[in-house]
Parts: C-alpha cells; sequence; structure tokens
C-alpha cells in the first residue's frame, strides 16, 4: 500500500485539488506525517493544481459566461451568496472562499461572468492559494498523530454503525 501511496500519491492529490477540494491535502499532510509523502511537496502539488482549477474556471466562466450561467442554475441559493459576499468583502472573498465548502467552486465562475479584473484575480488566486495551501498542509502535518489515533479509535465505532446498518437492512428485507 505504501508503494501505490508513494507511486500516485501526487497525482491523486493534483486531481483531487484541482477541483477545489482540500481534503485531499489534509490526507497528504497526514501521510507526509507517517513519512510516505513529503510535505513541501504535497503542499506545492495541492497549491499549484487549486491554484489551476480555480483559473479554469474563472476563464472559463470568462468566455463562455452562456455555459456558466447553465452550469450555475441548479446553485441558485449559492450563487446568490456568492454575489453577497462578493458585494460585501470584495476582493477577500477570493481568500474566503477557499475555505469554505459548497462555494469555494461557484466564486471563481461568479467572479468570472463580472465584469471582475482577470489580473487582479490572478494576483488575488496566487496568494490565497498559498496560504491555503501553507495553513491546510501544515495544519493537516502538525496534527497527523491526533488524527490517526483519532481514526483507529473510529474504526471500531465505524464497524459497530456498519454492522447495525446491515441489520436494519437485512431486517428491513426480511418483512417484505
Amino acid at each position: 500500500m505504501e508503494d501505490l501511496i508513494r507511486d500516485w500519491g501526487y497525482i491523486a492529490l493534483f486531481a483531487y485539488s484541482f477541483g477545489g477540494g482540500f481534503v485531499g491535502l489534509v490526507f497528504a499532510g497526514v501521510l507526509s506525517y507517517t513519512g510516505d509523502l513529503n510535505i513541501y511537496i504535497s503542499i506545492l502539488v495541492a497549491g499549484v493544481s487549486n491554484f489551476l482549477g480555480d483559473q479554469f474556471l474563472f476563464m472559463l466562466a470568462r468566455k463562455n459566461k452562456i455555459y456558466a450561467k447553465d452550469m450555475m442554475k441548479k446553485y441558485g441559493r449559492k450563487i446568490a451568496l456568492a454575489h453577497v459576499m462578493m458585494r460585501k468583502y470584495g476582493s477577500l472573498v477570493v481568500f474566503i472562499q477557499k475555505y469554505i465548502y459548497g462555494i469555494k467552486t461557484l466564486i471563481p465562475l461568479a467572479m468570472g461572468i463580472t465584469k471582475y479584473s482577470s489580473g487582479k484575480f490572478v494576483i488575488y488566486n496566487m496568494l490565497a492559494t498559498i496560504l491555503w495551501a501553507i495553513i491546510v498542509g501544515y495544519a493537516s502535518y502538525t496534527a497527523g498523530q491526533y488524527i490517526l489515533s483519532s481514526a483507529s479509535e473510529f474504526k471500531y465505532i465505524g464497524l459497530g454503525i456498519v454492522a447495525i446498518v446491515l441489520f436494519l437492512v437485512s431486517y428491513y428485507f426480511r418483512k417484505i
């Protein structure tokens, strides 16, 4: 398993971080704590990927506004929240959106539709991504021991939950 992680870990981290997810960086930080990955490379890979992903979404919306608006139709309330945040916080929303699940991919799309400066977005996105990657990567690396001990304790709780769910499902199908 360690060889698989060493061979494919950075590629998986790149692919996951491109979509804006930070859980991949948390796993990479914990795996760096165990010695399976390098924390500095993990932070670099996740940061570059996250930056490129946000730039891709921004430029997608900038060049294909109709397509971007169609993509965002099903996220009406979240888009409204993104616009409120853009009005309230201005350019700082680029920093804030990195940490809010559910709108972190919508902010670059919403900003791409508006007349927000592309150059300004590149600079703020670069700074926000560097800060995000260092904070999340280093925090997960330093919390590696706690996360691993919690995961080993949860393993037994998780097995109990799975057993209960299987029992309830089998009981339900037995009644049918």
